[in-house]
């Protein structure tokens, strides 16, 4: 229903010269490892914010037979808003700081595993093709069982940053993100470097045993540091 009323408000937006639609990025996403069948689930999603006066924000999933995507958007203020880039003011500008929000999956029929796509810095990146199903980016899977599922284990991947602190604990935030509740640790860092940045892939669990002091931790899958 919110979706039906929001594309109502975009299709009026549309006829009138003071709003835009603006496409954004996913920087970070989580979601359920496992849902049941026809269960909508909750995803988290955050997002690069536009140089401009939002009116709104729509995270547009979909599904299809074999995945979900999520293709955000912003309806913006037609208005110029010029932003500080380095030295100078821009209209062209997207700001980095991520909008830390949520948006829900549809429901999904087949007993199965579905891909996760959404639109990421990545998308343009030639030296990542494989990590493209273009023109969207693959950020994992999501298995759908025919009963009610576990819901202890997240899947997350995205852009990060990571550090390691002096007693050689490695955490990681989604990048752009601010605060000490932004950083999660990562229980099998790749290798002791102080300081990395990279597309990762993962899951977000409990383990039997406290790890750096924290009871959820980030397990580490996948990364792409080039590009």
């Amino acid at each position: 229903m919110r979706s039906a009323l929001f594309a109502a408000v975009l299709a009026l937006a549309a006829c009138e010269s003071t709003m835009n639609i603006q496409t954004t990025q996913i920087v970070w996403m989580e979601w359920p490892a496992e849902v049941q069948t026809f269960d909508p689930f909750r995803t988290r999603l955050v997002v690069s914010q536009p140089c401009a006066l939002i009116r709104g924000f729509e995270p547009s999933p979909a599904a299809d037979a074999v995945s979900v995507t999520f293709a955000p958007y912003f309806l913006v203020d037609n208005h110029p808003v010029y932003c500080l880039d380095g030295q100078r003011y821009t209209s062209d500008f997207t700001v980095n700081v991520p909008l830390d929000t949520a948006g829900t999956a549809p429901g999904l029929p087949l007993e199965r595993v579905y891909e996760m796509r959404g639109a990421t810095p990545y998308s343009n990146c030639p030296a990542c093709a494989f990590l493209n199903t273009a023109p969207w980016v693959s950020f994992g899977y999501v298995t759908v069982r025919p009963t009610t599922p576990p819901t202890t284990v997240r899947n997350a991947a995205g852009s990060v940053s990571a550090q390691r602190d002096s007693v050689g604990c490695t955490r990681i935030r989604p990048s752009g993100l601010l605060g000490p509740n932004a950083e999660i640790v990562l229980e099998n860092p790749p290798d002791t470097t102080a300081q990395w940045f990279a597309f990762v892939h993962g899951y977000i669990y409990e383990p039997a045993a406290p790890v750096c002091g924290e009871a959820t931790v980030f397990h580490l899958t996948g990364q792409y540091t080039g590009g």
